[in-house]
């Protein structure tokens, strides 16, 4: 019996389980849907996928960077508890998963799934149900970035946050354009900008917080040619605040990150240019999940 993609899909909403696993239960039942989701059950994946309705909004952001190819990934994988963020077993895996992007560059995080994970014979989706059943809690891959070139990188936190930025210059990424450069990803890390400068700014984004300004500045009773010129200075501050080179270097007050930057450029001989950036802050956007202690012993005494 024949099975379609669409097969595939159904038996992937049933189950839960990942789409490899999927279609080798399909292929092995010859396209009867009851048979491969008894195979997968056998497997012991279908334990795993009771698991992937859990929330995981913990885990570990890693940053990582392959010097020899100067290729760098900043990485996501999200686990139910900060506990299982610790496990050796999960800090290897992530950082194979890590490997794996260099390795291979996938697209997407569904093409990412369907790799061989690095070092091993297993496709990065069979390893991450190995995991979950091991483990015991849902763990997912949930976003990467992949960049290449003159990088530097920073992990705050044991995979809190992660940073990674990209440079233009003409200088050796090693001894004092290295220090330079965790400096700036630390800086990502701590201040958190959202663009490199203020040329990056979406023109919408720019107009809706000038409207923004100047809507405070008339309802503090200012006249509307006054108001006007603190809109300016306003948005002055918002550069200082959101764009990366504009910004208060963190080790040094009195320096922005562009004059630190050029400081550095003239002291080494060269020049440097911050290209991209990329932040991960561990769980952001995520739904956390609330834990009652009380609820739980009741339940387990149930």
């Amino acid at each position: 019996m024949a099975f379609t993609a669409k097969d595939v899909q159904a038996l992937r909403e049933k189950t839960g389980c990942g789409m490899m696993d999927c279609k080798k239960s399909l292929t092995d039942s010859g396209g009867d849907m009851d048979k491969a989701m008894q195979i997968l059950r056998e497997k012991g994946l279908a334990a795993a996928a009771k698991k992937a309705g859990r929330i995981a909004a913990d885990g570990l952001v890693v940053s990582v960077i392959n010097k020899d190819k100067k290729i760098g990934v900043v990485l996501e994988v999200n686990s139910e508890t900060d506990f299982v963020a610790k496990n050796k077993d999960f800090v290897a895996f992530v950082n194979a998963v890590a490997n794996t992007v260099i390795d291979s560059d996938p697209t997407d995080v569904d093409e990412l799934l369907a790799m061989k994970l690095s070092g091993s014979d297993d496709t990065v989706e069979q390893a991450l149900q190995e995991k979950i059943l091991k483990i015991g809690e849902n763990i997912k891959v949930r976003r990467f970035e992949r960049l290449e070139g003159e990088l530097a990188s920073y992990v705050h936190g044991n995979g809190a946050i992660g940073v990674m930025v990209k440079f233009n210059t003409d200088l050796t990424a090693e001894g004092a354009f290295e220090a330079y450069g965790k400096d700036v990803a630390m800086q990502i890390a701590a201040a958190n900008p959202q663009f490199v400068t203020k040329d990056e700014v979406p023109a919408e984004t720019l107009e809706s917080e000038k409207n923004i300004l100047l809507t405070q500045a008339v309802n503090e009773g200012k006249p509307e040619n006054i108001a006007q010129k603190m809109v300016q200075g306003r948005i002055s501050k918002y550069f200082k605040e959101f764009c990366l080179v504009d910004q208060a270097f963190v080790k040094d007050a009195n320096l922005s990150v562009k004059q630190y930057t050029d400081n550095t450029a003239k002291e080494l001989g060269g020049s440097i240019e911050i290209i991209k950036f990329v932040r991960f802050e561990k769980g952001e956007g995520l739904e956390k999940r609330e834990d009652n202690f009380a609820d739980e012993v009741a339940g387990m005494i149930k």
